[in-house]
């Protein structure tokens, strides 16, 4: 753990989209927010919000409670609600706080080549894989993917307000360009991305000093980098959610992606629920 000065830390509330306590939610944003909190050892609490409240329109966000007068700059007032300053965006997020004092800078140390490796494997999770994970989502599992996603809203709005989401996702894709690809050109370049995953998390480990039990890091390095929330994130999200089955057992394929998200699961979410393999 990335050990931090927890004296002021200010009371955080994640909103998740969902109600479920201990266990993991499908979105691989909030698990990747959750695993920055937790990698440095930072309490908060859970519920699910809302996308009207979410000051960026969308999950997860938080809100900060109990901020001292030299944590939170004035600049910042216009975003607060009259218990707290609410936050948006999960790299947003956690920038913020760094900025605060709150977490720590995991990237702080690394070297330009380094850093440049961190913010690729971002990129190639965030701006590759992640509209495919939503084609496959939304496109083949709709019914899956409406009930999960919009379960807060009761028949028959939720049939009405399920395709108008599809309809944005179908156009969002199709401008994206994934939505331009025939399933079998997905599914390759899909299996290509967590194919080099993980023989890149197998050169870690063989290069970690890190014990059989304890995590190991996708750089190689001794702590968890950004690269570590954001990939943590999207492998526990394709192992949980029943909208991606050819995702999950993509991910179930890969013997070292399974271990890394294993070790780390143990070590920092220990009271969430874990995914069957």
């Amino acid at each position: 753990m990335v050990s931090h000065d927890t004296a002021e830390q200010p009371d955080i509330t994640v909103f998740r989209g969902g109600k479920e306590y201990g266990k993991y939610v499908w979105s691989p944003y909030v698990i990747k927010l959750e695993a920055r909190l937790r990698f440095a050892g930072v309490r908060y609490t859970t519920d699910a919000g809302s996308l009207k409240a979410a000051p960026k329109g969308k999950i997860p966000y938080i809100e900060c409670r109990d901020l001292s007068s030299t944590t939170a700059p004035t600049a910042l007032q216009e975003e607060s609600t009259q218990s707290g300053v609410l936050l948006g965006d999960s790299a947003l997020i956690a920038k913020r706080l760094s900025e605060w004092g709150v977490l720590p800078d995991l990237n702080g140390d690394l070297d330009a080549v380094k850093s440049s490796h961190d913010m690729a494997l971002i990129a190639l999770l965030e701006n590759k894989l992640y509209f495919y994970h939503t084609w496959e989502r939304w496109m083949q599992n709709y019914y899956a993917m409406r009930d999960y996603a919009l379960w807060s809203i009761p028949y028959p709005i939720r049939v009405v307000v399920g395709l108008l989401v599809f309809r944005k996702h179908s156009a969002m894709l199709h401008g994206q360009g994934t939505g331009r690809f025939t399933a079998e050109e997905i599914a390759a370049s899909r299996h290509e991305i967590w194919a080099g995953l993980n023989a890149l998390l197998a050169t870690s480990r063989s290069n970690s000093k890190a014990s059989n039990n304890d995590p190991f890091w996708v750089l190689g390095g001794e702590h968890p980098t950004e690269a570590d929330t954001c990939l943590f994130g999207f492998i526990v999200s394709a192992l949980i959610c029943t909208a991606g089955p050819d995702s999950q057992k993509e991910v179930k394929s890969h013997a070292v992606i399974l271990d890394y998200a294993s070790r780390i699961h143990d070590r920092y979410f220990p009271d969430y629920e874990k995914w069957d393999v």
